[in-house]
């Protein structure tokens, strides 16, 4: 049974979109499942953190590539016969260059930071991945908790064509520290973040 692709797109830079690609590769590898991580976005974070993590992790099911926009098909293709999950950082652009990687997707996932301007910024792939007749996710992250602003962008997204996510990513200093060591919030002592990265998992999981 081929993998399931899930692609992390987003047209606003620092959105938070190798953050969750790489927490949600921790959460799966915990699981026991063998992951390939895709990186299409020219600043490369994901394959520095996967490099990080290489030289401390040691042997586990997960691999790595990098890919052009129009190479994305290829190399899912090749991934995904061994992998039970793929998952694509896509650039901080929407363009035709974002369509392969969103018609390889089984899941579209389009994190959004707590501002007006975060979701304003998901309209361009809310509206290719229609064109694709693709489903897109949006999730909340850098959240925080009790504010007007986080409660006012949560409902307007909720009236996008595009499901939101029930589970959140608070504003954690967790989430940086930790990818900066090649590891995930799972891995951290502090427990909150770990706790909000496996409710992300476990609804993709139900979703796929």
């Amino acid at each position: 049974m081929a993998g399931k692709v899930i692609a992390l797109a987003q047209q606003k830079g620092g959105s938070g979109k190798t953050t969750i690609a790489a927490n949600l590769a921790v959460a799966f590898l915990q699981r026991g499942a063998s992951v390939a991580l895709l990186d299409t976005d020219p600043q490369g974070s994901l394959g520095r953190w996967f490099m990080a993590r290489r030289a401390t992790a040691g042997t586990e099911r997960l691999e790595f590539s990098t890919s052009s926009a129009w190479g994305v098909s290829y190399e899912c293709e090749k991934l995904k016969r061994d992998a039970d999950f793929v998952i694509i950082d896509t650039p901080p652009k929407v363009d035709a260059d974002l369509r392969p990687a969103l018609r390889e997707a089984d899941l579209i996932l389009v994190p959004v930071a707590s501002s007006h301007v975060d979701l304003w910024a998901t309209e361009g792939v809310l509206d290719l991945a229609q064109r694709e007749k693709k489903q897109a996710w949006l999730v909340m992250n850098r959240t925080r908790a009790g504010t007007r602003l986080g409660t006012d962008v949560a409902r307007a997204a909720g009236g996008m064509s595009a499901g939101v996510m029930v589970a959140e990513l608070a504003n954690r200093v967790v989430y940086a520290e930790s990818l900066g060591q090649g590891r995930g919030a799972l891995e951290a002592p502090r427990g909150l973040a770990g706790a909000e990265v496996s409710a992300l998992a476990d609804e993709i999981l139900r979703l796929l």
